[in-house]
C-alpha cells in the first residue's frame, strides 16, 4: 500500500437534519371525524392566495439573485487559508494525489494532470524512503542539503508505449521562497548543461516494466521550482525500460553544436513530466 506522508486534515461535514417525515412512513392521515378542508374557496380567497404566491415568487427571484451574487462574490476571493496549506499541503495530501495513478498534458483548465482519458505515464510505485540522500545525488543533492532539504518525495511512472521510465521527485526545500527558488534555478539550469547532473535516483519497482530501473540507465533529466509560496522543486529523471543508454550520434546528425550524443529526447520527456507534476500541485494548493 502506498504511503501517507501526514495524516490528511478533513474539515467536519455539517449533520443533516431529521426527516419531517421518515422515509417508507405511511402518509398522514385526518382523524375520524375530523371536518375534511374544502376543495375550493371563495372567489376572494383565491385571488388573495393568488396574491400571496406572487409575492412569495418574487422573493423567491429575489434571493436567488442574491445568493449567485454572493457565490460569485466568494469565488473571486482570495482564501488566506490556501497560502498557509501551501507549505505542509505534502504532509497533508496522501500519496496516490501527490503521484497520481496516471497523467497527462491538460489542454485547458476544465482538465486536471490525473484524468485517464488524457493518460501518458502510469504509475508503478511510490517509494517509502523520503530522506534527501535517497532521493537525490551528485551536486543537486549537495545544494539541496546545504539549502535545507527537509525530504524528498518520489515515485516511478512508465509511458504508455511501455518503453520509457522515469522517477519523479517532489524536492520538499523550508518554507519560504529563497531555498525553493535557488534549488529550482539549479535544476533549471541543468538542462543546458552538455552533461547534465542526473539529479534524481531511479526507484526501482520489483515486478513492472521499471524492475531493472537503475542509476546507470538515466539519459536526461528536467525541472524546475513551482515559484510562488510553495517551498517546492520537481526533478526528473528518464531513462529506458529496456535500458538502452543515450549514444553518441553520427556526425551527420550533429550539426547543432550542442552535444554528441542522443539526449534530447530524454531531456523533453524530463521536462514535459516535470511541467505536470508542477500544476498537479498548484492544483491541490486550491
Amino acid at each position: 500500500m502506498p504511503p501517507q506522508y501526514g495524516a490528511p486534515q478533513q474539515a467536519p461535514y455539517p449533520q443533516a437534519g431529521p426527516y419531517s417525515t421518515p422515509l417508507g412512513a405511511p402518509p398522514t392521515v385526518p382523524a375520524p371525524g375530523a371536518p375534511l378542508p374544502p376543495s375550493g374557496g371563495s372567489r376572494t380567497g383565491r385571488k388573495v392566495a393568488g396574491t400571496l404566491l406572487g409575492i412569495v415568487g418574487a422573493l423567491g427571484l429575489l434571493g436567488g439573485g442574491m445568493l449567485a451574487t454572493h457565490a460569485y462574490n466568494n469565488s473571486r476571493q482570495n482564501v488566506p487559508n490556501a497560502e498557509a496549506y501551501g507549505p505542509v499541503l505534502w504532509r497533508n495530501e496522501t500519496a496516490e494525489t501527490l503521484f497520481p495513478a496516471t497523467v497527462g498534458d491538460p489542454p485547458n483548465h476544465r482538465y486536471e494532470v490525473s484524468d485517464e482519458e488524457l493518460a501518458h505515464w502510469r504509475r508503478m510505485g511510490i517509494s517509502e524512503d523520503t530522506s534527501c540522500s535517497a532521493g537525490l545525488s551528485g551536486e543537486t543533492r549537495e545544494t539541496a542539503e546545504r539549502l535545507g532539504c527537509e525530504a524528498v518525495l518520489r515515485a516511478t511512472y512508465v509511458d504508455l508505449t511501455g518503453e520509457m521510465v522515469a522517477t519523479v521527485a517532489v524536492i520538499v526545500m523550508p518554507a519560504g521562497r529563497d531555498a525553493a527558488e535557488e534549488l529550482g534555478q539549479y535544476v533549471y539550469d541543468q538542462s543546458n548543461e552538455d552533461l547534465p547532473d542526473a539529479a534524481v535516483i531511479p526507484y526501482k519497482v520489483p515486478g513492472t516494466l521499471a524492475a531493472k530501473w537503475d542509476a546507470d540507465g538515466r539519459n536526461g533529466m528536467g525541472g524546475s521550482g513551482i515559484g510562488g509560496n510553495l517551498p517546492y522543486v520537481v526533478a526528473v529523471t528518464t531513462g529506458a525500460v529496456d535500458g538502452r543508454l543515450a549514444s553518441h550520434l553520427p556526425d551527420e546528425f550533429n550539426g547543432y553544436g550542442i552535444d554528441t550524443e542522443d539526449r534530447k529526447p530524454w531531456m523533453d520527456e524530463a521536462e514535459s513530466l516535470s511541467g505536470m507534476f508542477r500544476t498537479n500541485i498548484m492544483n491541490l494548493e486550491r
